[in-house]
């Protein structure tokens, strides 16, 4: 089990959003982002669920900015021993709000 503290501020989509259903009943959405910064930055992994996974899903794509709050879980990566960052950043969204969006035409 992680440690989880509460996170809020902008982010930025590296990856289109990603549906899936948990033991096909649940809709959950998972996207890859970083948070913007002067330091090295570190990709992030963000988590909706329900309607707001659908919402998000919809509305927001690549290279948009949103602002979100949630609970931040820092998890072992068992899944690649090799890899530089032996923990992995999860962050589960309760609210999200666009910030600046791409033009979608």
């Amino acid at each position: 089990m992680g440690d989880t503290n509460y996170f809020s501020g902008i982010v930025k989509l590296l990856e289109n959003p990603v549906q899936s259903f948990i033991k096909n009943q649940t809709l959950t959405t998972t996207c890859q982002v970083e948070i913007p910064q002067i330091r090295q930055n570190k990709s992030i992994i963000l988590v909706f669920w329900g309607n707001l996974a659908q919402e998000v899903k919809n509305y927001y794509q690549v290279n948009d900015y949103i602002l979100i709050e949630g609970y931040i879980s820092i998890k072992e990566n068992k899944s690649n021993y090799l890899s530089k960052s032996p923990k992995k950043i999860i962050i589960t969204v309760l609210k999200v709000s666009p910030f600046l969006l791409n033009s979608h035409l």
